[in-house]
């Protein structure tokens, strides 16, 4: 396919007219919008008169809706800042501190150290330890069943999710 004189102008209209590439390909036939694209480039049309579609304004943002959460007055000040009002900070509140469960008294050991090669599904697989230096190893304990922890390390790793919401 060539672009003849013909199709150049109805290329044109149709651009002036706000159909997209896609829709000027589809009228022009045996023409794919990236060459359309490519065409108005190289013809310099990129001046617009409308768009096919619509335009809406934009939803205005609800920050404008709600006052400040601070009750603190923010001041803004232009040129020189010895000027700028001093503002005293407000106190903040202490964060509440949500007290820890009591975790469940650890069973005695398992004799030696447990390494990956000797842990079992029945043993719990806390690491204890770096991985990356000598002496690391597992807990070993025997588990609770539906976690892979001992009571004493599953308290420590699950959170109920109230607690969580209360702490956050």
């Amino acid at each position: 396919m060539s672009w003849t004189d013909e199709r150049v102008e109805l290329l044109k209209k149709f651009w002036a007219d706000g159909l997209s590439a896609s829709q000027i390909a589809s009228k022009l036939g045996e023409v794919t919008r990236n060459a359309v694209i490519g065409k108005v480039h190289r013809l310099g049309l990129a001046g617009r008169a409308t768009t096919s579609r619509v335009r809406t304004a934009r939803p205005r943002s609800n920050i404008a809706l709600f006052p400040a959460r601070s009750s603190q007055v923010q001041y803004r000040t232009f040129g020189n800042t010895a000027l700028k009002p001093a503002v005293q900070p407000q106190e903040r509140k202490a964060a509440s501190v949500v007290p820890l469960r009591a975790l469940p008294e650890l069973e005695a050991a398992p004799e030696g150290l447990v390494t990956l090669a000797d842990l079992k599904e029945t043993m719990c697989h806390w690491p204890v330890g770096d991985p990356m230096e000598e002496g690391f190893h597992f807990c070993g304990r025997s588990k609770t069943s539906g976690v892979p922890y001992c009571e004493h390390h599953a308290a420590i790793a699950y959170n109920p999710a109230a607690k969580r919401r209360r702490a956050g």
